[in-house]
Formats: structure tokens, C-alpha cells, sequence
């Protein structure tokens, strides 16, 4: 049966913590001198409504470290559910690569990529969700605290599609997740159920907060994303007005665990959500972490792949 990548809540524990052991391996054999060319003659289709610098280049280069390759599909070219059908889009493709990586504005239209196709689709990220960037969270988190279980991980901002992939993580893999947002800017409620059923599995608390500082007390993990997502730039002014309260600067980060972590899963937007001071500061792993999309991604590719 074909395995697809599309959220981290199609996945149990066991095979989350199986691709984040995978990753540290892979991780280790690039910079012991390079993987094994295990992707020898694959090819990967990542097609793009998004712009990106993250996922396109870290996809690119996990591909060609293991020793295949990848093709980038512009909006421009394929124009996805626009010029040509979704379905037709995917059985196409199908037909000439071994996978499918999708960044979409719309999660309906990468549940409709793996739908009708034979290849294994994988979520870039969409409007719902961001499992490839929740996965990268997990394997930096890991590499800090050596597991997961047991930690407090706080999300500052906006309960949009990162946050819902971390808090799905962190409540699979046994840390406790707490959300802190504005009224009005809350994640979606059938995100956040999921979330309360993976932790009560695990034996994890997740807790939503209007008060970031409240939020980030004993936090060993402060996460925070742009105010702003792609697609929703009409409200820039409006969100400007509603977040400065959930900045995280040197007085919050000073309020958590004396080794907490700043996270973000950037582009950032230094002055807003992050201040420069904890940007670049000691606590900061955001660069660390923007690497690890490339080991996490050879994880997840790896998983699909490879029988």
C-alpha cells in the first residue's frame, strides 16, 4: 500500500521516533563524509503554490545527498487545480517520478495530489498543517534534551499550521504543549481535539493560554512563527495591532527555564514575533534547526521511498 506524508497525526509514536532515530543516524553518516546513494535513480516532483527557501533547497539537497534527484515545478508551470485538474496533475506525475512533495495554500488540494496518486505524497505545507517543519521541531528539541517525554514545550502567537503540526508532536511523543494566543487567533478546534487525545495517549498536558507569560513559565522550549502566514496578508495591519503582547523578547525567554530553547520556523520577522537580542542570543537554536529540515526530510523520504 502506498504511504503518503501528509500530517503527523497519520502516525503513530513508535514511527515518529523511528524517523527522528533515522534522521540522527543520516545526520551523522552526512558529516562522517557523506550518506550512502540509497536514492540512486529516484526522482522527487516538489511542486510549488509557495514560494520557499527552506523547503525547496533542503528537499533539493536531501535528495542529492542520498544520491537522487529533484525537480522544482513553479506555480507558473503547472498552475495546480487551475490549468489543469488536481487529479489529472497527480496521475500524470505519477507516471514519471517516485514522489510528490506539495507546498500548498489549500490542504484540500494535497489530500487530492495523494488521492489520486500511485506515488507517495508528501505535505510542504499548507493552510492546515506543516508536518515536515513539526518533524525538524521534534529532531532539534531531541538533540537538546535527548527526548522528548516529559518536556515543556510553549508555542507564542498564532494557532496556525505549525503550531498544529508541533503541538501534534510534542502530544504524540509525550511532551506537554501549551498554546499561548490572542482572542480571535486561536487554533483550529478540531486540530487542537486531536491534539488532547494524542496527549491523554501519552500521558502528555496541553493547556491554551492568553497569557504568554504565564505560558512560558518552566517552558524548556519557546516556539514562535510570524504574526503574518503567506495568504494572509490583508490582515497584516489588524495583526499588527493584535500581537506585540506575544513577542518574544529577553523579558519572556527570562521567565522560562534557565536552558530554555527559542525556536522559529522562519522567515522571521526580526522586531515583531523575535527580537534581534533573542534572535541571535544564546538561547536561539532557529539556524540549527532550519538545518535539520534537510536531515528530518531525508528521514520522512527515506520512510516513503524504500521498501
Amino acid at each position: 500500500m502506498k504511504k503518503d506524508f501528509l500530517a503527523i497525526s497519520d502516525y503513530s509514536p513508535v514511527e515518529l521516533q523511528e524517523m527522528l532515530d533515522l534522521a540522527v543516524e543520516l545526520k551523522k553518516e552526512h558529516f562522517a563524509g557523506g550518506n550512502q546513494p540509497l536514492f540512486k535513480g529516484k526522482v522527487l516532483a516538489m511542486v510549488f503554490q509557495k514560494p520557499s527557501l527552506r523547503t525547496r533547497v533542503s528537499f533539493d539537497m536531501a535528495m542529492r545527498h542520498m544520491g537522487g534527484d529533484a525537480l522544482y515545478l513553479s506555480p507558473s508551470e503547472i498552475g495546480l487545480g487551475q490549468r489543469e485538474s488536481i487529479a489529472d496533475v497527480a496521475r500524470v506525475i505519477s507516471g514519471y517520478v517516485d514522489a510528490i512533495m506539495a507546498r500548498v495554500f489549500d490542504h484540500a488540494h494535497v489530500l487530492e495530489l495523494a488521492k489520486w496518486s500511485s506515488i507517495p505524497v508528501i505535505n510542504g505545507l499548507s493552510d492546515y498543517n506543516h508536518p515536515c517543519q513539526g518533524m525538524a521541531d521534534a529532531l532539534t528539541i531531541q538533540e537538546k534534551f535527548g527526548s522528548l517525554k516529559g518536556l515543556n514545550v510553549t508555542y507564542v502567537g498564532d494557532g496556525n499550521n505549525v503550531a498544529v503540526s508541533l503541538l501534534h508532536v510534542c502530544a504524540k511523543l509525550g511532551a506537554n504543549f501549551t498554546l499561548a494566543s490572542p482572542d480571535g487567533y486561536d487554533m483550529l478546534p478540531e486540530a487542537a481535539a486531536l491534539g488532547r487525545k494524542f496527549a491523554s495517549e501519552s500521558g502528555s498536558k496541553v493547556k491554551f493560554l492568553r497569557d504568554p507569560h504565564e505560558a512560558v513559565k518552566q517552558a524548556h522550549v519557546i516556539y514562535t512563527d510570524t504574526w503574518t502566514s503567506m495568504g494572509q496578508e490583508a490582515e497584516t495591519e489588524k495583526r499588527k495591532a493584535v500581537f506585540p503582547p506575544y513577542q518574544v523578547n529577553q523579558q519572556l525567554v527570562s521567565e522560562a527555564d534557565k536552558d530554555v530553547i527559542v525556536m522559529h520556523c522562519l522567515p522571521a520577522h526580526r522586531g515583531q514575533e523575535l527580537t534581534d537580542e533573542v534572535a541571535d542570543g544564546v538561547h536561539s537554536v532557529i539556524f540549527p534547526q532550519a538545518h535539520n529540515r534537510l536531515h528530518a526530510q531525508k528521514a520522512i523520504l527515506h520512510k516513503l521511498l524504500l521498501p
